[in-house]
């Protein structure tokens, strides 16, 4: 495998039967952990806004809708990792 490239391996279905690898350059990892960055910065600030809403006693449904896309950038941060962060096999 050439230098600058990350291989992942995994093994998909019930049986385990289909390999997988996928191949990533130094490039687009570069990409991916800096956009897991952002959004690590925009959950924060969500979580920060959210607290200011909770303690000014702000409208309840517009807390609801600022939680709700907390979590939508939660599960986009969780599909980042997982690109990240190679699986493990046991």
């Amino acid at each position: 495998m050439p230098d600058g490239f990350a291989c992942r391996t995994r093994l998909i279905g019930a049986n385990a039967a289909l390999l997988l690898t996928e191949v990533m350059s130094d490039q687009d990892q570069t990409e991916i952990r800096l956009e897991h960055a952002k959004l690590k910065q925009e959950h924060a600030d969500f979580d920060a806004a959210i607290n200011a809403m909770i303690a000014t006693g702000c409208d309840p449904l517009q807390i609801q809708r600022m939680k709700k896309k907390k979590l939508a950038l939660k599960d986009r941060l969780a599909k980042l990792d997982d690109r990240i962060i190679p699986d493990i096999i046991a």
